[in-house]
């Protein structure tokens, strides 16, 4: 399995082990993760903290030119409001875990010249459903439904 993605998964299980939701993402550029993320809505009580935005923040300001050269890995499929981080940083390429227990804004960000790559992933899948299955009502408001 790519390592970054691996990365990725490790933080969607710290989300689930401090009783968030398991969505966790890594910002990669040149090789290196700069920075990394995990859904942390339900711990900080936050409104926008998903795994890529967590990833965003954590990377700190950096200069337009840095984030052009970026690849983020998310282990699910980007919301609305994470397709809009992505795209307003001119991210070129996202890694995506899985897409079947949500479907984000794929489409629109290849409107946008985003390179999309599905790693299909059976963990990221496995983890995802179940979690979804024991708190239906939470993941509800995670995506707005």
């Amino acid at each position: 399995m790519d390592p970054f993605l691996s990365a990725a998964i490790d933080e969607a299980r710290r989300g689930l082990a401090e009783g968030g939701i398991p969505i966790g993402s890594v910002l990669v550029h040149q090789g290196r993760i700069i920075g990394r993320g995990h859904n942390r809505r339900v711990q900080r009580g936050s409104s926008i903290l998903h795994g890529e935005m967590d990833a965003l923040e954590n990377a700190g300001r950096l200069p337009a030119q840095v984030y052009r050269e970026c690849t983020l890995y998310t282990t699910l499929s980007p919301c609305p409001m994470c397709s809009g981080a992505i795209a307003l940083y001119g991210i070129p390429r996202v890694v995506i875990g899985e897409h079947e227990t949500f479907m984000g804004e794929e489409d629109w960000l290849r409107r946008r010249g985003v390179v999309l790559q599905l790693a299909d992933s059976s963990e990221c899948k496995a983890m995802m459903q179940a979690f979804i299955d024991a708190n239906p009502s939470l993941w509800n408001e995670d995506i707005g439904a």
